[in-house]
Protein backbone atom coordinates (compact mmCIF):
# COMPACT_ATOMS: atom_id res chain seq x y z
CA UNK A 1 0.00 0.00 0.00
CA UNK A 2 2.83 2.39 0.84
CA UNK A 3 4.48 1.80 -2.57
CA UNK A 4 1.16 2.28 -4.33
CA UNK A 5 0.80 5.65 -2.61
CA UNK A 6 4.29 6.59 -3.82
CA UNK A 7 3.40 5.58 -7.39
CA UNK A 8 0.16 7.53 -7.17
CA UNK A 9 2.07 10.60 -5.90
CA UNK A 10 4.63 10.35 -8.69
CA UNK A 11 1.87 9.93 -11.25
CA UNK A 12 0.08 12.98 -9.89
CA UNK A 13 3.24 15.03 -10.08
CA UNK A 14 3.79 13.88 -13.66
CA UNK A 15 0.25 14.84 -14.63
CA UNK A 16 0.68 18.24 -12.97
CA UNK A 17 3.93 18.78 -14.83
CA UNK A 18 2.27 17.89 -18.14
CA UNK A 19 -0.57 20.31 -17.40
CA UNK A 20 1.92 23.10 -16.64
CA UNK A 21 3.85 22.42 -19.86
CA UNK A 22 0.64 22.42 -21.88
CA UNK A 23 -0.36 25.72 -20.26
CA UNK A 24 2.98 27.28 -21.13
CA UNK A 25 2.67 26.04 -24.70
CA UNK A 26 -0.84 27.50 -25.03
CA UNK A 27 0.26 30.89 -23.66
CA UNK A 28 3.26 30.97 -25.98
CA UNK A 29 1.04 30.18 -28.96
CA UNK A 30 -1.37 32.97 -27.97
CA UNK A 31 1.51 35.44 -27.64
CA UNK A 32 2.77 34.46 -31.08
CA UNK A 33 -0.73 34.85 -32.50
CA UNK A 34 -0.99 38.24 -30.79
CA UNK A 35 2.35 39.31 -32.27
CA UNK A 36 1.16 38.15 -35.69
CA UNK A 37 -2.08 40.11 -35.28
CA UNK A 38 -0.13 43.22 -34.25
CA UNK A 39 2.19 42.84 -37.23
CA UNK A 40 -0.81 42.41 -39.51
CA UNK A 41 -2.46 45.53 -38.06
CA UNK A 42 0.76 47.47 -38.52
CA UNK A 43 1.04 46.35 -42.11
CA UNK A 44 -2.55 47.43 -42.68
CA UNK A 45 -1.69 50.99 -41.58
CA UNK A 46 1.10 51.37 -44.08
CA UNK A 47 1.13 54.41 -46.30
CA UNK A 48 -1.60 54.66 -48.91
CA UNK A 49 0.29 54.60 -52.25
CA UNK A 50 -2.31 56.96 -53.71
CA UNK A 51 -1.17 59.65 -51.27
CA UNK A 52 1.91 60.28 -53.40
CA UNK A 53 -0.30 60.79 -56.45
CA UNK A 54 -2.40 63.71 -55.17
CA UNK A 55 -1.77 67.18 -56.67
CA UNK A 56 0.42 69.39 -54.45
CA UNK A 57 -0.10 72.96 -55.73
CA UNK A 58 1.81 74.55 -52.83
CA UNK A 59 5.09 73.20 -54.18
CA UNK A 60 4.94 75.26 -57.38
CA UNK A 61 5.41 79.03 -57.68
CA UNK A 62 3.44 79.03 -60.94
CA UNK A 63 -0.11 80.35 -60.65
CA UNK A 64 -2.37 77.91 -62.48
CA UNK A 65 -5.54 78.85 -64.36
CA UNK A 66 -7.68 77.55 -61.48
CA UNK A 67 -5.75 79.60 -58.89
CA UNK A 68 -5.88 83.27 -57.89
CA UNK A 69 -3.02 85.60 -56.98
CA UNK A 70 -2.87 88.52 -54.57
CA UNK A 71 -0.28 90.96 -53.26
CA UNK A 72 -0.52 91.93 -49.61
CA UNK A 73 1.17 95.29 -49.13
CA UNK A 74 2.42 95.94 -45.60
CA UNK A 75 4.42 98.63 -43.86
CA UNK A 76 7.38 96.22 -44.00
CA UNK A 77 7.07 95.19 -47.64
CA UNK A 78 4.98 93.12 -50.05
CA UNK A 79 3.92 89.48 -49.82
CA UNK A 80 2.65 87.71 -52.94
CA UNK A 81 0.36 84.72 -52.44
CA UNK A 82 -1.44 82.32 -54.72
CA UNK A 83 -4.86 81.06 -53.62
CA UNK A 84 -6.36 77.62 -54.12
CA UNK A 85 -9.91 78.17 -55.36
CA UNK A 86 -10.36 74.51 -56.22
CA UNK A 87 -9.53 73.12 -52.78
CA UNK A 88 -10.80 75.87 -50.46
CA UNK A 89 -13.47 77.77 -52.42
CA UNK A 90 -15.19 79.30 -49.39
CA UNK A 91 -11.99 80.57 -47.79
CA UNK A 92 -10.73 82.00 -51.09
CA UNK A 93 -14.01 83.72 -51.94
CA UNK A 94 -14.19 85.14 -48.44
CA UNK A 95 -10.62 86.48 -48.60
CA UNK A 96 -10.93 87.94 -52.10
CA UNK A 97 -14.25 89.64 -51.37
CA UNK A 98 -12.93 91.16 -48.15
CA UNK A 99 -9.81 92.29 -50.02
CA UNK A 100 -11.85 93.96 -52.77
CA UNK A 101 -14.02 95.70 -50.18
CA UNK A 102 -10.96 97.09 -48.38
CA UNK A 103 -11.90 95.16 -45.25
CA UNK A 104 -8.25 94.39 -44.45
CA UNK A 105 -6.88 97.86 -45.23
CA UNK A 106 -4.98 99.39 -42.29
CA UNK A 107 -5.49 96.32 -40.10
CA UNK A 108 -2.46 95.04 -38.20
CA UNK A 109 -0.75 91.72 -37.67
CA UNK A 110 -2.10 91.50 -34.14
CA UNK A 111 -0.49 88.18 -33.19
CA UNK A 112 3.12 87.51 -34.11
CA UNK A 113 5.13 84.54 -32.84
CA UNK A 114 8.60 84.12 -34.26
CA UNK A 115 9.32 80.59 -35.53
CA UNK A 116 5.57 79.89 -35.61
CA UNK A 117 3.33 82.27 -37.58
CA UNK A 118 2.02 85.80 -38.14
CA UNK A 119 -1.73 86.45 -37.82
CA UNK A 120 -3.92 89.27 -39.10
CA UNK A 121 -7.29 90.04 -40.64
CA UNK A 122 -9.03 91.36 -37.51
CA UNK A 123 -10.54 94.86 -37.91
CA UNK A 124 -10.50 95.23 -34.11
CA UNK A 125 -6.78 94.51 -34.00
CA UNK A 126 -6.92 92.39 -30.85
CA UNK A 127 -7.90 88.92 -32.09
CA UNK A 128 -11.54 89.14 -31.02
CA UNK A 129 -13.08 90.57 -34.18
CA UNK A 130 -13.82 89.84 -37.79
CA UNK A 131 -16.63 88.08 -39.59
CA UNK A 132 -17.07 86.24 -42.87
CA UNK A 133 -18.71 87.78 -45.93
CA UNK A 134 -21.77 85.57 -45.26
CA UNK A 135 -22.32 86.66 -41.66
CA UNK A 136 -25.93 87.81 -41.23
CA UNK A 137 -26.44 87.25 -44.97
CA UNK A 138 -26.38 83.51 -45.65
CA UNK A 139 -27.04 81.23 -42.69
CA UNK A 140 -26.58 78.15 -44.88
CA UNK A 141 -22.86 78.98 -45.05
CA UNK A 142 -22.38 80.98 -41.84
CA UNK A 143 -25.01 80.48 -39.15
CA UNK A 144 -23.35 83.10 -36.97
CA UNK A 145 -20.16 81.44 -35.78
CA UNK A 146 -18.27 81.33 -39.08
CA UNK A 147 -18.05 79.04 -42.09
CA UNK A 148 -16.86 75.44 -42.23
CA UNK A 149 -13.29 74.18 -42.37
CA UNK A 150 -12.01 73.03 -45.75
CA UNK A 151 -9.24 70.45 -45.50
CA UNK A 152 -7.57 68.51 -48.29
CA UNK A 153 -4.89 65.85 -48.75
CA UNK A 154 -3.36 68.29 -51.25
CA UNK A 155 -2.78 71.18 -48.80
CA UNK A 156 -0.65 71.43 -45.65
CA UNK A 157 0.64 73.98 -43.13
CA UNK A 158 4.15 74.01 -44.59
CA UNK A 159 6.30 77.14 -44.34
CA UNK A 160 4.62 79.95 -46.25
CA UNK A 161 1.13 78.41 -46.18
CA UNK A 162 -1.76 80.86 -45.76
CA UNK A 163 -4.44 79.45 -43.45
CA UNK A 164 -7.67 80.56 -41.82
CA UNK A 165 -7.51 81.28 -38.10
CA UNK A 166 -10.39 79.91 -36.06
CA UNK A 167 -11.72 79.45 -32.54
CA UNK A 168 -12.56 75.80 -33.07
CA UNK A 169 -14.00 73.65 -35.88
CA UNK A 170 -16.06 75.54 -38.47
CA UNK A 171 -15.65 79.02 -36.97
CA UNK A 172 -13.85 80.74 -39.83
CA UNK A 173 -14.43 84.49 -40.06
CA UNK A 174 -11.92 86.96 -41.51
CA UNK A 175 -8.71 86.26 -39.60
CA UNK A 176 -5.84 84.42 -41.28
CA UNK A 177 -2.22 83.48 -40.58
CA UNK A 178 0.93 82.71 -42.51
CA UNK A 179 3.03 79.76 -41.29
CA UNK A 180 6.53 81.12 -40.70
CA UNK A 181 8.38 78.44 -38.70
CA UNK A 182 11.77 77.58 -40.28
CA UNK A 183 12.81 74.46 -38.35
CA UNK A 184 12.75 70.88 -39.65
CA UNK A 185 9.44 69.24 -38.69
CA UNK A 186 9.94 65.75 -40.14
CA UNK A 187 10.51 64.10 -36.75
CA UNK A 188 7.15 65.42 -35.56
CA UNK A 189 5.03 63.74 -38.21
CA UNK A 190 3.91 60.22 -39.11
CA UNK A 191 5.31 60.02 -42.61
CA UNK A 192 2.71 57.36 -43.53
CA UNK A 193 0.10 60.14 -43.39
CA UNK A 194 1.88 62.54 -45.74
CA UNK A 195 2.91 62.62 -49.40
CA UNK A 196 6.69 62.16 -49.70
CA UNK A 197 7.12 65.61 -51.25
CA UNK A 198 5.28 67.24 -48.34
CA UNK A 199 7.56 65.40 -45.92
CA UNK A 200 10.47 66.97 -47.80
CA UNK A 201 8.76 70.37 -47.62
CA UNK A 202 8.45 70.05 -43.84
CA UNK A 203 12.24 69.82 -43.67
CA UNK A 204 12.17 73.56 -44.35
CA UNK A 205 9.65 74.37 -41.64
CA UNK A 206 5.94 74.76 -41.07
CA UNK A 207 3.48 73.59 -38.45
CA UNK A 208 2.20 70.05 -39.12
CA UNK A 209 0.38 70.00 -35.77
CA UNK A 210 -2.16 72.36 -37.38
CA UNK A 211 -2.95 70.02 -40.29
CA UNK A 212 -6.56 68.89 -40.32
CA UNK A 213 -7.72 71.61 -37.91
CA UNK A 214 -7.16 74.74 -40.01
CA UNK A 215 -8.05 75.55 -43.61
CA UNK A 216 -5.02 76.06 -45.84
CA UNK A 217 -6.09 78.22 -48.77
CA UNK A 218 -2.94 79.86 -50.13
CA UNK A 219 0.85 79.80 -50.38
CA UNK A 220 3.42 82.59 -50.35
CA UNK A 221 5.28 82.61 -53.67
CA UNK A 222 7.27 85.82 -53.06
CA UNK A 223 8.05 87.87 -49.98
CA UNK A 224 8.87 85.26 -47.31
CA UNK A 225 11.68 87.56 -46.20
CA UNK A 226 8.99 90.10 -45.33
CA UNK A 227 7.05 87.44 -43.39
CA UNK A 228 10.23 86.65 -41.45
CA UNK A 229 10.81 90.34 -40.69
CA UNK A 230 7.28 90.70 -39.35
CA UNK A 231 7.67 87.54 -37.26
CA UNK A 232 10.88 88.87 -35.73
CA UNK A 233 9.26 92.05 -34.39
CA UNK A 234 9.46 92.77 -30.68
CA UNK A 235 6.11 91.95 -29.07
CA UNK A 236 4.27 93.22 -26.00
CA UNK A 237 3.71 89.81 -24.42
CA UNK A 238 3.85 86.09 -25.21
CA UNK A 239 1.11 83.76 -26.50
CA UNK A 240 -2.22 85.38 -27.36
CA UNK A 241 -0.89 88.80 -26.40
CA UNK A 242 2.02 88.74 -28.83
CA UNK A 243 1.18 92.01 -30.58
CA UNK A 244 4.17 93.88 -32.04
CA UNK A 245 5.26 96.91 -30.02
CA UNK A 246 5.47 98.80 -33.30
CA UNK A 247 2.36 97.64 -35.25
CA UNK A 248 2.87 96.22 -38.73
CA UNK A 249 -0.06 97.23 -40.95
CA UNK A 250 -1.64 95.86 -44.09
CA UNK A 251 -1.89 98.96 -46.26
CA UNK A 252 -3.86 97.19 -48.98
CA UNK A 253 -4.41 93.96 -50.89
CA UNK A 254 -4.19 93.94 -54.70
CA UNK A 255 -5.91 91.23 -56.74
CA UNK A 256 -3.33 90.31 -59.40
CA UNK A 257 -5.30 87.44 -60.93
CA UNK A 258 -8.58 85.61 -60.37
CA UNK A 259 -9.10 81.97 -61.21
CA UNK A 260 -10.94 81.17 -64.41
Amino acid sequence: MHKKKQYVGVAAMAVLLVVILIGILVLTTKDQQSDTTTQTATSQTKKDPNLDKVPLPQLSDTVADNESEVRISTTMGDITIKLFNQYAPLAVENFLTHAKDGYYNNTIFHRVINNFMIQGGDPKGNGSGGTSIWHDKNTAIDSGNGFKNETSSSLYNIRGALSMANAGPDTNGSQFFINQNKSDQTKKIDQNNYPAKIVDAYKHGGNPSLDGSYTVFGQVIAGMAVVDKIAAQKVKASGEGSTPVDPVKITGITILKEAK
